[in-house]
């Protein structure tokens, strides 16, 4: 009875610091993405800044998403620092609490933080980018001087006429609807027929769907038409894999996809990295929270936790960098992506168990 009131008392602990990180991360992220999407959207005709504070809403879980593995560590530190802070860890210890009954309600916590982050927050983390992504990319159609706009894109297509280059000055709709896009034809001896710029193009079944298109041809006025269409055999599945963004596919659609790329012969690396990512999320945030309390257990007087801090800052750290590092690799294909995905956190989880094996239990 006394293991399982504890119990509850410490997860609310860090259950209600955790939701302050949470809702500080929020506030600052939100003022952030604000103030940098009004230096780069505000010369544009359709800007307002309510409309701009209503993209950063839309773009915040997906911020968010990249510093969960922090807040994890943060809250966790804090929750143990204050613990030994009001002496409540010294006073379970002298009742015979191990360190192992401490840690279970902070990693319970953390693996629930994880599951909700995948289940609740990645899905409307997906919505709100890609909704903000088509706003954005609206409001800079037709803008050609527009120096803010992202890398351009490109894919080249072959078809029975010859080839295309294809590009784009943003990409929406998971890649299959492109704006401002340019289209050049190559004759089969790689002549450049003509180039067409349109305000968007939509992938259809066979070809692309051209809208508000300016012709040109070598040595001819520059014709403007209503609609164009440019024979394809590109798949949806490819042109989603090469432009569309990982991000912007919500967890429970992630594995159709994949199987779909494959099915028609595309490694599709980046949506299985970033699918074993999510699937790897609750263990990392547990293997957070054990970094957090090798450093964090030990009972110090008040001012020497100075040091402790900056090291569990510094670990989780390299841990977060070596998790993008090899996310790295998993997406360009030279990593299985599973292996990518849960080799530091395995790794992480085995440093801290061994660490606490060591100095608790001898």
């Amino acid at each position: 009875m006394i293991g399982w009131t504890l119990g509850r008392y410490f997860f609310l602990r860090y259950v209600v610091i955790t939701t302050y990180f949470l809702l500080g991360s929020f506030a600052l992220a939100l003022i952030l993405d604000f103030t940098e999407l009004s230096g780069k959207l505000s010369s544009l005709p359709d800007y307002s800044a309510i409309q701009a504070f209503g993209l950063s809403a839309m773009r915040i879980p997906y911020i968010m998403q990249q510093v969960f593995p922090f807040i994890a560590l943060f809250a966790a530190m804090a929750t143990l620092i204050s613990l030994n802070r009001k002496y409540e860890l010294v006073v379970a210890r002298s009742v015979g609490v191990s360190a192992w009954q401490f840690l279970l309600p902070a990693c319970t916590g953390a693996f629930l933080f994880g599951l909700a982050a995948v289940l609740v927050v990645n899905p409307l983390a997906a919505w709100g980018f890609e909704r903000s992504e088509q706003i954005t990319a609206n409001w800079r159609a037709g803008k050609a001087n527009d120096v803010s706009a992202d890398r351009v894109p490109w894919l080249r297509q072959k078809t029975e006429d010859g080839e295309t280059i294809i590009g784009a000055k943003s990409i929406v709709n998971r890649g299959l609807r492109l704006i401002d896009a340019t289209f050049i034809r190559l004759d089969k001896n790689q002549d450049i027929l003509e180039r067409l710029d349109a305000k968007t193009a939509d992938l259809e079944d066979g070809f692309w769907r051209l809208n508000d298109v300016t012709k040109f041809v070598l040595g001819e006025t520059p014709v403007s038409q209503a609609t164009a269409q440019i024979p394809t055999h590109l798949r949806p599945e490819f042109v989603e894999e090469s432009l569309a963004r990982p991000e912007t596919i919500p967890f429970f659609e992630l594995r159709n996809k994949i199987a779909a790329a494959r099915s028609f012969g595309y490694p599709a690396n980046a949506f299985d990295m970033h699918f074993q990512s999510l699937l790897a999320l609750p263990a990392l945030l547990m293997a957070m929270t054990l970094i957090a309390a090798t450093v964090s257990l030990k009972f110090v007087r008040f001012g020497q936790s100075g040091t402790m801090i900056l090291g569990g800052v510094l670990a989780g750290f390299v841990l977060y960098v070596v998790t993008v590092v090899v996310k790295a690799f998993g997406n360009a294909g030279f990593v299985p992506p599973f292996i990518a995905a849960w080799t530091p956190v395995l790794i992480a989880t085995f440093f801290g168990v061994s660490f606490l094996l060591h100095k608790e239990d001898g």
